[in-house]
């Protein structure tokens, strides 16, 4: 993707949403936590299906506690690798309630210090719940910034300080959730939406795909 370009293709996204905002479901910083460690290798779907029973019953460090893995795993056990998770949020927990006062940390290195909690986790939790300015690499925006040519790279890493310098100032805050749901709705993994997407001529993937029924040749838009 040309520099030029790509001022356009983030004002595009962001008069089609202005506000946007994470489909997993939370009420507070340590719900957020809890959810994005539930949701690795998972959809928001079927964690918001899981914590819409797991947090009126146990919502703060010291309640996941209380319950003990086992009962914990019975509130998830819908999610994809829900022991080893289980695990995780309890030990999670236990440092949350044993060094920092039962809150969620404020730094990138306290956070991932945090069983289960990788860059991407600390990414989002200091992007969500705190305002920084930081790129969580998902699965969806490595592939959005790799086919786009907006920010090409072998891993997440890469991906990650791609955008970080590529993506203008103002549109930084909300960056990581517009190509989120871009890479979720319309750049999917198996045949990207090009007839349907507001930023095509931005972008640098070829061939186009053509709207369903269109013969090979007809372009998008």
């Amino acid at each position: 993707m040309k520099q030029r370009d790509i001022e356009p293709f983030f004002a595009t996204l962001r008069a089609a949403n202005p506000q946007p905002v994470t489909e997993l479901e939370f009420a507070s910083v340590f719900e957020l936590l809890a959810a994005v460690l539930l949701s690795a290798q998972a959809t928001d779907v079927g964690v918001n299906k899981a914590t819409r029973r797991l947090y009126p019953v146990a919502n703060t460090p010291q309640a996941i506690l209380d319950l003990g893995p086992e009962r914990l795993e019975g509130y998830i056990k819908t999610i994809g690798l829900f022991r080893s998770k289980a695990r995780h949020l309890i030990e999670t927990c236990r440092i949350l309630v044993e060094q920092h006062g039962g809150t969620v940390p404020r730094t990138r290195e306290a956070l991932e210090a945090l069983p289960g909690v990788g860059r991407k986790t600390a990414n989002v939790v200091l992007n969500v719940a705190f305002g920084e300015e930081t790129m969580a690499v998902d699965t969806h925006i490595f592939r959005v910034s790799n086919r786009t040519g907006l920010a090409p790279g072998r891993n997440p890493y890469e991906v990650e300080m791609g955008l970080l310098e590529r993506v203008p100032k103002q549109y930084l805050a909300n960056a990581h959730h517009w190509l989120i749901l871009h890479g979720r709705y319309v750049c999917v993994a198996r045949t990207p939406r090009c007839w349907e997407c507001a930023v095509v001529r931005y972008c640098d993937y070829q061939p186009k795909t053509p709207p369903p029924g269109a013969s090979a040749g007809t372009a998008p838009g």
